[in-house]
């Protein structure tokens, strides 16, 4: 095997197409089928179900190990040079659409100060999809919604923030600076769907005080579904942090009683050690985080994290 050989399968697998592949890898067809075939050839099994364009079982195993390598690899270069230079490199980081909200920005600036030599891409996702994305080697890190139960997957503990509603002005909800889930399950609310971890955290709450919440819509992806309470769709459960409190409009934030704290934090890949620019990424997301205030966003600090060592 070489990495000619592994590049070619995985642009196969993310394009479907042998055509497609070469474009991306800015070569002509046969460069890649000629590589796919030997690594066929050497492993013993065929990874391509050349009629579809898809991998095989077989592909599946051979694509997920070699998204590692790839991985590796180019993480060997960064640090590198961060060991002769300042830290360099490029970095992926995804992060849920209310955390974005308040923290990309100070998280930005703070990169661009300590860290200046780093390229850093920000992709703004669910939950749900950016654990597939970190999987697929295609960020390196994300913040998202705890827990995540993937046995490929790590994850460290940032912050909590309160459960809260907002209710449009208007609304009968909007009448009560906090109110109980008996009284909340009295209307509709928006809520993400079920199987997410803030939907699921929700219901275990309500199934705990016997209480069952009436569902006006399921949308998944805080920041929509805040915005749509935002505009007088109906009341929304969203995490405290979505609604800074230097944000204000035709709603009200209302407590409630019996939801417990959503836990935010850092997901990476198990079995790859980040490269420098990402360890780097992750300390700064860390002390932006810590440097946060109550004026600025409502959440909890979590102390037990660590920063993470530069190389």
């Amino acid at each position: 095997m070489d990495l000619r050989q592994l590049q070619a399968l995985l642009a196969v697998a993310e394009h479907q197409s042998f055509s497609a592949a070469a474009r991306s890898l800015h070569t002509v067809q046969s460069n890649v089928s000629t590589h796919v075939a030997r690594l066929e050839k050497e492993l013993g099994s065929r990874l391509i179900d050349r009629s579809h364009g898809v991998l095989t079982v077989e592909g599946e195993i051979v694509a997920d190990r070699a998204r590692r390598v790839i991985a590796e690899i180019r993480s060997i270069e960064d640090d590198l040079n961060s060991v002769r230079n300042e830290i360099t490199g490029a970095v992926r980081i995804g992060v849920i659409g209310t955390t974005a909200r308040w923290l990309i920005p100070p998280l930005l600036i703070a990169m661009k100060t300590k860290h200046p030599m780093v390229e850093m891409k920000v992709i703004e996702a669910t939950t749900t999809s950016l654990i597939p994305m970190i999987l697929s080697d295609q960020i390196d890190t994300a913040i998202v919604n705890l827990p995540v139960d993937d046995p490929d997957i790590d994850t460290k503990n940032l912050f909590t923030e309160d459960h809260i509603v907002v209710a449009p002005l208007g609304h009968p909800l909007a009448a009560f600076d906090r109110v109980s889930l008996k009284e909340l399950a009295r209307h509709e609310v928006l809520l993400p769907p079920p199987g997410t971890a803030f939907r699921d955290a929700i219901d275990a709450d309500a199934a705990r005080r016997g209480v069952e919440l009436k569902v006006l819509a399921e949308v998944d992806g805080l920041r929509l579904l805040t915005s749509l309470a935002f505009q007088g769709f109906g009341p929304a459960i969203v995490p405290s942090g979505a609604t800074p409190q230097w944000l204000h409009g035709d709603w009200k934030r209302v407590g409630v009683d019996g939801l417990s704290q959503r836990r935010v934090g850092l997901a990476f890949p198990r079995r790859t050690m980040p490269s420098a620019p990402t360890r780097a990424t992750i300390t700064v997301v860390c002390e932006v985080i810590a440097d946060a205030n109550d004026s600025a966003v409502e959440i909890n600090p979590d102390q037990s994290i660590l920063p993470v060592t530069q190389a």
